[in-house]
């Protein structure tokens, strides 16, 4: 039996360069070789913007688009929206019944992101309980494996935890998933720092030839280099890590990193070979989306028919959950 995988992402607007060379270019691969179920999770997206939903729609479907310009093949894998499959919230509830508060509130990321998004009130129970409801998602669909980057590997550890438990009171219903740990490249933001939307740095994947390049031009590089006569260590440049993401050319990355430390090469002539691999990987992809974008129809039915084949799976999950709990048979 083929074994299933489970990802999903929040619909939090239009996809970077970063969620490309990490996760999506990973997805793609699975999808050969795996039944994968991915998810647009527009719950999730609720659980912080509940003051102002007024986007999550138009969010799920830029990342619909980035999703397929990519090469996620629905006739390979199933694309679904979390909502549409009503079960991910009914298995969310039966989670919810037997998860102790006290894994919820020692969970790191709960703690750092409180901290840290100052510009929401996250003081509510689904932010506190989104653990539960990852978890939902993923044993809905039994899923085998789970790929995430290493950074992300104790954040599945409380879905396993979750499954024991349930199982410990109605029986080995829920498998435990298995984490597939995969490598993520280092794709840094104009400003340096890791690329997010949050943090106002990143290039995204619709974004036009010209867009890329006003944002590769302005950005940040070695600080040694100040002026163009400055050598400088490419291991300390932002750009170098891009280069090392899109470029495939050896022999022009030896010549580049050699001209960086011997101030052979100015920034701006790195910043202009980076653009010509960027563009190289990202025309025909925005081709496709463009593709995609015209023809809203295509869009519906994917989303329609991959919610069909999610909902048989996760509906053969609740039945067993259902009866496992000993509540009346549905008819």
């Amino acid at each position: 039996m083929i074994q299933r995988v489970f990802s999903g992402m929040r619909p939090t607007g239009k996809l970077h360069l970063g969620h490309l060379a990490g996760a999506l270019t990973n997805w793609i691969k699975l999808q050969e070789e795996y039944q994968c179920f991915y998810c647009i999770v527009d719950w999730h997206a609720l659980m912080s913007d509940y003051a102002d939903s007024s986007s999550i729609a138009a969010n799920c479907r830029e990342v619909l688009l980035d999703w397929l310009a990519s090469g996620l093949d629905p006739e390979k894998c199933t694309i679904f929206v979390q909502s549409h499959v009503p079960e991910h919230a009914e298995l969310h509830l039966a989670l919810s019944m037997v998860t102790p508060l006290g894994w919820l509130q020692r969970c790191p990321t709960y703690k750092e992101q409180i901290l840290n998004i100052q510009n929401k009130d996250l003081s509510n129970y689904a932010f506190l309980g989104y653990p539960v409801l990852m978890a939902a998602d993923i044993l809905l669909y039994k899923a085998g494996i789970v790929p995430v980057g290493e950074d992300q590997s104790s954040h599945l550890e409380i879905t396993r935890e979750i499954a024991r438990r349930f199982n410990s009171f109605f029986g080995e219903i829920l498998p435990e998933p298995q984490i597939m740990l995969t490598p993520t490249p280092k794709v840094p933001g104009t400003d340096g720092r890791k690329m997010s939307k949050s943090y106002g740095n990143a290039i995204n994947i619709a974004d036009t030839p010209s867009e890329m390049w006003n944002k590769i031009r302005t950005m940040i590089t070695d600080p040694a280099r100040e002026r163009r006569t400055d050598p400088g260590d490419p291991e300390k440049c932002p750009v170098w890590d891009i280069h090392k993401v899109f470029n495939n050319d050896e022999i022009e990355k030896a010549e580049i990193a050699s001209g960086c430390r011997s101030a052979g090469i100015g920034c701006i002539d790195c910043k202009k070979k980076l653009q010509a691999h960027v563009e190289r990987v990202m025309v025909p992809i925005q081709e496709k989306r463009a593709f995609y974008d015209k023809n809203p129809d295509l869009l519906s039915d994917i989303l329609r028919q991959g919610a069909e084949k999610a909902r048989v799976v996760a509906g053969s999950t609740m039945d067993e959950v259902i009866r496992a709990i000993g509540f009346y048979p549905r008819g």
